[in-house]
């Protein structure tokens, strides 16, 4: 799919996107040219009118860590990794290149990161967008470095509200539903989309160094440009930092799900044990009068019987008061 978006100064400066079918030529003063799951033609058509090389999907992905930032004939070549899919089970992350050029930025993707529909609710509004390529690459980075701040604010309050069903609630419902078995499942799925938002993070931190250090949008901007890198810089190295307490919060949650699955499983072997301590006395005068000695005068009792059976009872249940009366259960 083949999307421009062009400045509309007529309209408050904002963009306005149309979707090109492959006949159609691009228009004059697109400033952006986004590629959602380009085909091979789309892919030349923009190659033919920018004079820049378009990579495919699977150089995408084998991208060695010293082609993933590089410049070629005056276009900067920036691939970073967004985070997609957040709101699911299976949250992943979508290589996404940024080819900068004078005339115009162009997106590769073929996923569809949230990111890029905040920039576009933001950019089709009056004032949304600079009318520059390099206004649409701040606000685009912009928004991606938002939607990693929104999602790991989501997780910590999943995982407050998840401390809150393990330290607040009974051992008996903990029991009874498995909630110790799905926490720790949850727990997995949060640190898999934490990690996420910091991998996506450190990719955008080397996008930002290098047009920090490298790229000037012109003359007179110049010395205007390089302090709103360095702004998102911070706003990237505080959000890894978060991810990293987050990280940590996680591990102690981890750590004392464990030692409450284990004080679970010492109550059921402890109340095992009770049994067993409960049921020796009867066994042991069981075993007695099993022996059947001739010289056992209770047998020919005629309620020898119903007092083996009541002294059972009785050598079972004062067992069970004495653990009670000790607190031992």
């Amino acid at each position: 799919m083949l999307l421009i978006h062009n400045i509309c100064p007529d309209h408050g400066d904002r963009l306005i996107r149309r979707i090109l079918t492959t006949d159609e030529p691009i228009p004059k003063g697109a400033v952006w040219i986004d590629l959602l799951k380009p085909t091979s033609l789309e892919d030349k058509k923009i190659e033919a009118h920018l004079g820049v090389s378009i990579p495919t999907r699977e150089e995408m992905h084998d991208l060695e860590p010293s082609e993933i930032i590089y410049t070629e004939n005056g276009a900067h070549y920036m691939t970073a990794r967004v985070i997609c899919q957040s709101e699911t089970d299976v949250p992943k992350l979508a290589d996404v290149t940024f080819i900068l050029t004078e005339a115009a930025l162009v997106t590769v993707r073929y996923d569809e990161p949230g990111a890029f529909g905040i920039f576009l609710n933001r950019a089709t509004k009056p004032d949304g967008c600079g009318m520059e390529p390099a206004a649409v690459l701040e606000g685009l980075i912009e928004a991606i470095v938002d939607r990693a701040a929104e999602v790991l604010r989501g997780v910590g309050d999943r995982i407050d509200a998840r401390s809150r069903q393990i330290f607040d609630g009974k051992s008996s419902d903990v029991e009874q539903g498995g909630a110790y078995q799905a926490v720790i499942r949850k727990i997995g799925q949060y640190e898999h989309l934490i990690s996420n938002v910091r991998e996506s993070m450190v990719s955008v931190e080397r996008v930002l160094l290098f047009l920090s250090a490298n790229f000037k949008r012109s003359k007179k901007s110049a010395s205007a440009i390089t302090p709103e890198w360095r702004s998102a810089i911070r706003d990237v190295q505080a959000i890894e930092e978060h991810a990293t307490f987050i990280s940590s919060k996680l591990q102690f949650m981890l750590d004392a799900t464990l030692g409450l699955v284990g004080l679970e499983q010492n109550k059921i072997i402890k109340l095992f044990s009770v049994v067993a301590v409960v049921l020796m006395p009867p066994t042991l005068i069981a075993s007695i009068y099993g022996m059947n000695f001739k010289a056992m005068p209770e047998l020919e009792w005629a309620h020898g019987y119903p007092m083996a059976l009541a002294m059972m009872v009785v050598f079972a249940i004062l067992p069970y008061l004495f653990f009670r009366w000790k607190k031992w259960l």
